[in-house]
This record gives C-alpha cells, structure tokens and sequence, in this order.
C-alpha cells in the first residue's frame, strides 16, 4: 500500500518530492515492514529514516559509526525543527541527563548513538525503559564479515533488536556487493522485496586509472592537478606518506594539507574547516577524512596509493561531485603499495598461541569453589593486548567472536581510574552541603591519593571508613565536575563478563577461532586480488563497477573512463619485489632471541618473528622497544608469505 507523503515531506523538510527510492523505504516501514535501502553516496539516505521517525509513535534509535556523521545530522534535523539528540562522549552529566530526560518524556524523536554504547551497562537499562519503534543502523555493511568494513560490535545488532523488542528495522548503505545486501538481509530478517536498490552508476564520475612507476608518481600527481579546478582530496595509505605529499605540494605552491589519525583533534577539524571553506586546494589523507564531510563540490579525488578494496575505492570516489556536477576521479596506479596492504592483513591475524593466552586469561579468573556454571572475567583492552600480543582491533574481533559463540556475555563497563584536581577550594566546597553530605565528600576527598595538584580516588578505603557505595562516589564527582568545582578525568576502562564455563572449556575452541581469522584473513587477501584486477580490465570501468555492486542497469559504455577513451591500464612494479635473504632473515632472529632473554616468558612463534622482520605493529614491541634490534624491518619490502616460508624452514633451529 502506497500513501502520498509529499505535503508531509514539504511542511517538514521543504522538499517538493522523494528522490528515486525514497518513496519505496517509506512506504515499507510505514507499512511496518523492515527495509534495506542501498543508494550511492550522496543520494538522501537518512532522509529516509528521519521523515518515517516523524510519523512513529515511539522512539528511533539511530546507530551510526562516526560522531562526524552523528553532529551533521543532528543539525540538519535541528534546522527543520525536529527534536533529535546523540548520547556520545562529548556531553556532559548534566547534558546526558537532559537527553534521557527528553526521551522519556517522548519530546526527543530520534537518538543517535555509536554501536560501542550498547556495551554500557546503565545505557541498555536505559534504552530497555523506553518505546523504541525503529532501529536505524548507518554504514549498515560494518554487519557484514563479508563487508570491507567490518566492525565486529555490529554483529551484536540483531541480538540486541530482539532483547529490545524493536519492532522495525531500517539498514542504510551505498556499498554492498550481492553477498554483503543478501547477508545483511538475513541476519534482520528483511524480506526480499523490502531491499530497495537505486542504481548505482553516477554518471558525473569520470574514472582514470593512470600506470605510473614510483620514481614519476610526484611529476604524475602534479600533472593530475593542474588539469583540475576546485578543491579535491589525494588519499595515501600511511600517515608518514600523507606528511611528505603534502609537503611536496606545499613546495609547488598548491594549498594542501595532511590529514590522519595521528593528528589531534583539534587541528583535524581546523582542517575540514578551511577545506569546508575552500581555503585549502588539496587535502592528502589517509581513510580517516572523507566519512562525515558534508561538502558537495569535491571536484577531483586522487588515489596516490592504491585504495585497499574496490569497496573502499568506490565510497572515496563517492565523496566526488555531490554536486552533481563532474568529478575526476585518478588512480596513480603501480603495484608497489600491494605489499604494504597484503601485509597489513596477515599483521592484523592473531595466531594460536595469542588466542590461547585469552583463553587462559578468562580460565584464570574462575576462584569459584561452588561448581557453579558460570563466573566473572574483568579484563581492560590495554593489558589483554599486551598479555595476547594481538593489536587491539584483532583483539575486539575476538572477543565479539567469544560472544556469540556463548562463552562470554557482557555485564557492564567501569572506570577503573578516576583523578581530580580542585577548581574550587576543598573548604569551600565543603560548606556548600548539608552536615551529611559534606562529611560524605570529606571522606571522599580524604580518601584520595594526592600527588601534587591530582588525586586518584580510593573506592575500597571510602567504602570501608565511610560505607559509601562506588556509584554514590561517581555520582558525586560528576556532580562536582559539572558545576566546575573539580576536573574530573577516568582511564582505563575495565569490561566485566560473565563466562560460560561448559563453552569456555570446549575442546578446540581455540583452533575454531583461529580457523575464523585466518578465513578472514584469506578473504582479505582475494579482495586485494579483485582490486588489482578490476584496474586492469579491458572493459568500462563505470559499468563493472556498478555490475559489482550488483547493479545491472549502468550503460556498457559510459564513454568517460579510461578504459572508454581507449587507456588500457597494466599495473606493474617499478622494481622487482626483493626476495628475503635466508642468512640476513636468520641472523635477525638469531638477534631477536637474544635481545628477548630474560624479558619475554613466552615463546616466539612464526607469526612475531614475520612481523619482527616486516616491521609490523605488535603490542609486545611497542613494550620492547623491539624497533632497535638489529634486523627490525629487514624485510619490510619482502611478501609475507616469502618471509614467511624462510622463517618457516629456520624455526627448528631458533625455537
């Protein structure tokens, strides 16, 4: 059944009419069916979701990846004059306090939230108080192990749907290949005919992919710009490279900038703020820019590096010609850069041995004599990453892996760090509060471990001497902190689960989940193939690219790519890919081995001593110090699975 909203869409947002696919969504959820809308970037998605939670009763409860995205939003929603809010870690107690104040009183319609807060015990008390009449999940590929973004907190959403008793659903994406739309599907169980796809082909995006060998790579970029007007964005993948690009631009008397992660805060959003405002040309950034950056006339983008998939490839270029003006869109393309992706892909796969030490991590922590079926792990992410030696976001995969093979659940998050410095006078305070309260704060601040101008808070002393709960204390500090009498800072969150025991003590449990990283792993590396030889196809690049994303509808021939102006690309090495040497490899470890005795209690295993010579991130190195050793990176320009099969035959001798 299909209503006829268009007043309702004018009065609210202004518009005359739905966008292509729009109508669809709508009528759909309004219908109470759940719906998975995959429109190109730029192309009104959250409309979809923000006029339908205009006409539900209840609450809709947004999950969106990025505070970016989530602040973007809520001011457009602001601009039309509909209540929305975020729960997220810029409020303030007393701001987190008004939102919930808000909702329960069905004044606030949308609430928007990052995935990660599901994990706070006093949120899902929250949320499981309230109505919810939709659930909106943004980015909603991140569900998708199939996806190439996924972020493993995702998987949790279905779960949470039902324990929520959400009754609607609505997942919004511009990339999904088949797989990714039909998995995506399931898992929310959205019927077939409720999947609205608009085509994906944008007719105003013209691809190039350009060979350049890595010596002609700065010449080649230069060129690319001058033939373009208007501002654009250079993506590299390592914020080192971001630095000299920019730098190099700098030196050609072109306004650019670099932008990554390793930046703060500050100066990242003094960035897209002068790029907003077209006082910078070029931004040179890594994946970090581009999500969250509102702005329609990007009329170039440039890939320095190769992009890491063609899913990512296709939502950079996306960021281009919003306008709906035309873009240019240039691969500078060599296979030198594929070794650093194939190698960031085995660096983030945990072996046995890693997985095993979070197994017996979570064994260790059962004191209980009762035989009861179940007990508590407290764990913080920090420590567990450095006790497994797995990067932290491998570390969350496994974890989220854990949880729905049942052997740990979630109960709740605390700080296990809280410090304060006084603002106002400790006196002062003091005889702002009844006889009660002021000796409760008494003990609180006496009970404080001062050095200097900051305290860390004694929970355990305050409980004893005053019999004060730790969240009466929390709720104090807060309070404090709010009304500007103390700066107040926590650190080191601690995540509390209970353990199943009959599943934690699975027999190959541990080999089960290695099996499930090194899949992943082997997907990764099947994307990157696919990627390479996307570039070097013979046909139109905007017709495969839309064919890929399961739409059929694009022309053959666009006759505004490369391929269609008669440019065949065949991607090369500049210089042949070094073969790792057998006695430089062994003396290496020879050196790591010995520079280990007396620090490390573990054993090496193939995977640290690969990572060791390809120069790899790895917790225990960082702790180390392992970057001095003679031999670190030695191979840093070899294939993994080369240095892999040397490391292999000499294993025997350096175990």
């Amino acid at each position: 059944m299909s209503s006829d909203y268009t007043a309702i869409l004018h009065k609210l947002f202004g518009f005359e009419s739905f966008r292509d696919g729009q109508q669809d969504v709508v009528d759909s959820l309004l219908n109470q069916r759940s719906a998975l809308a995959i429109f190109p970037t730029g192309s009104g998605k959250s409309l979809c979701y923000q006029f339908v939670a205009t006409q539900l009763p209840n609450l809709t409860l947004v999950v969106s990846p990025l505070l970016a995205l989530m602040k973007d939003q809520l001011a457009f929603l602001h601009s039309k004059g509909i209540a929305a809010a975020s729960i997220d870690s810029t409020l303030t107690p007393e701001q987190n306090k008004q939102v919930m104040k808000d909702i329960r009183s069905g004044e606030c319609k949308i609430l928007m939230v990052s995935v990660e807060r599901f994990k706070n015990e006093r949120f899902r008390q929250f949320i499981a108080s309230i109505n919810v009449s939709m659930l909106v999940v943004d980015e909603a590929h991140c569900i998708s192990e199939w996806g190439h973004n996924f972020r493993p907190d995702y998987l949790k959403l279905p779960a949470y749907q039902q324990d929520l008793n959400i009754p609607l659903v609505l997942l919004l994406t511009a990339t999904a290949t088949k797989k990714v739309k039909q998995d995506m599907a399931r898992r929310f169980a959205i019927d077939n005919s409720d999947i609205v796809q608009t085509g994906f082909y944008r007719a105003n995006l013209n691809l190039n992919v350009l060979p350049v060998t890595q010596a002609s790579i700065d010449q080649a970029l230069l060129q690319t710009l001058d033939q373009q007007t208007g501002a654009g964005i250079v993506y590299v993948t390592l914020q080192h490279t971001a630095e000299q690009v920019a730098r190099f631009l700098q030196q050609q008397g072109i306004k650019a900038c670099a932008y990554h992660a390793g930046l703060d805060n500050g100066v990242r959003q003094h960035i897209q703020q002068d790029f907003m405002q077209n006082n910078l040309q070029v931004v040179v950034a890594t994946i970090a820019f581009g999500m969250g950056i509102d702005k329609s006339d990007i009329r170039f983008v440039v890939h320095y590096d190769l992009p890491k998939s063609i899913e990512n490839y296709s939502q950079e270029i996306g960021r281009g010609g919003r306008d709906g003006q035309s873009a240019n869109c240039t691969v500078l393309a060599n296979l030198d850069g594929l070794v650093t992706i194939e190698n960031f892909v085995y660096g983030d796969t945990p072996d046995l041995v890693a997985i095993q030490k979070v197994i017996n991590d979570i064994a260790a922590q059962d004191a209980d004599t009762s035989g009861s079926d179940t007990f508590q792990w407290e764990t913080q992410i920090n420590s567990l990453s450095v006790l497994s030696n797995i990067r932290q976001l491998p570390l969350k995969t496994l974890l989220v892996q854990l949880e729905l093979a049942d052997v740990i659940r979630p109960l709740y998050a605390y700080f296990a760090e809280f410090k304060y410095r006084f603002i106002t006078d400790k006196s002062d305070i003091l005889s702002l509060f009844s006889a009660e309260r002021s000796d409760f704060l008494s003990a609180v601040f006496s009970h404080t471990d001062m050095k200097k101008t900051w305290g860390q808070v004694n929970f355990d002393n305050i409980y004893q001497h005053y019999g004060a709960e730790r969240s009466r204390v929390i709720k104090a500090l807060e309070y404090l902190h709010a009304h500007q009498h103390i700066e107040l800072v926590t650190r080191l969150i601690t995540d509390v689960y209970e353990v199943n025991q009959l599943a934690l003590s699975e027999a190959d449990l541990t080999a089960k989940l290695a099996r499930y990283f090194a899949e992943n792993e082997r997907k990764e590396i099947q994307r990157i193939a696919a990627l390479v030889r996307f570039f070097e196809l013979d046909s139109c690049l905007n017709y495969n690219l839309s064919a890929y994303f399961d739409d059929q509808q694009a022309p053959e021939k666009c006759g505004h790519c490369s391929v269609c102006n008669g440019q065949i690309a065949k991607l090369d090495y500049s210089s042949p890919i070094p073969t790792p040497d057998e006695a430089q490899v062994a003396a290496a470890m020879t050196a790591l081995n010995r520079y280990l005795e007396g620090k490390f209690d573990g054993s090496l295993t193939e995977s640290i001593y690969c990572r060791f010579l390809t120069a790899m991130a790895m917790p225990l190195f960082t702790r180390l110090k392992i970057k001095q050793v003679t031999g670190f990176g030695c191979c840093e320009q070899c294939r993994y699975a080369d240095v892999k099969a040397i490391v292999g035959s000499l294993m025997p001798a350096h175990s």
